[in-house]
């Protein structure tokens, strides 16, 4: 791939990526469709980390409006986001790429502790790096994981995979003429209260001018386009300090 715009990437996956629409658990057909993707993106010599979701199995905040504890329910959803990124290690590395997986809950029989030098070199050494359990902390999203560690990594970039093409005015699922934007600050997602990132995500990225872009990750081939520097989704940054 020639051209990179962005060398090293933190890519956020939501779990709900890993099945399909309104499913549950992992679909191995749509989780062997990313790994592909990613295995191209990654040979053309991008540095790769994934911050991955748990919704496909356990979502903290409905284990708490079910009457779980948040604290227990938050927990509860850090552990489905291992087993997701399990899940997508084992399907890279059957398709010959090599991988980590890092949690920021310590299970070292089944995963590394995430420790940032360690996470740093494993990029270096052409490891994708699948970090799971969110910050380690109840009451923060993946959302937020997502920014913390793409600020302690030193990324380029966050990459907001979803599955629609970019940040709209309002739910383009249930609105055919909903506006979709190509370019907002992050004053602008703050204000208009836009379902980008968690308001503290997007707090964090403001405060160290970390860019986000929002695309579909469903359209075939949209990572690597993004990582070319096509205009592809809805860029979030500050204005004035992105090109």
């Amino acid at each position: 791939m020639a051209n990179l715009k962005y060398k090293r990437v933190l890519l956020k996956l939501s779990g709900e990526a890993l099945t399909l629409p309104k499913g549950f658990g992992i679909d191995l057909k749509v989780l062997r469709s990313i790994a592909e993707e990613l295995k191209e993106v990654h040979e053309a010599g991008v540095e790769l980390a994934i911050v991955i979701g748990g919704g496909n199995i356990f979502r903290g905040t409905g284990g708490e409006a079910g009457g779980i504890d948040r604290a227990s329910a938050d927990y509860m959803g850090m552990l489905a986001t291992v087993m997701n990124a399990i899940a997508l290690q084992d399907s890279l590395e059957k398709i010959g790429t090599h991988t980590r997986v890092l949690s920021a809950i310590e299970i070292q029989k089944v995963v590394e502790p995430y420790i940032r030098r360690r996470a740093t070199r494993h990029l270096e050494k052409s490891r994708i790096v699948i970090l799971a359990a969110g910050t380690g902390n109840p009451f923060f999203s993946t959302d937020t994981a997502a920014a913390l560690r793409a600020m302690e990594i030193r990324a380029d970039v966050i990459l907001k995979a979803t599955k629609v093409d970019g940040v709209f005015d309002s739910d383009p699922l249930k609105n055919p003429d909903a506006k979709m934007f190509d370019h907002l600050s992050f004053l602008e997602v703050l204000n208009k209260k836009l379902r980008v990132m968690d308001s503290t995500s997007i707090s964090l990225c403001m405060e160290n001018q970390l860019p986000i872009i929002v695309f579909n990750l469903f359209k075939r081939g949209n990572i690597k386009r993004v990582i070319q520097g096509e205009k592809i989704g809805t860029v979030v940054s500050n204005k004035e300090s992105f090109s």
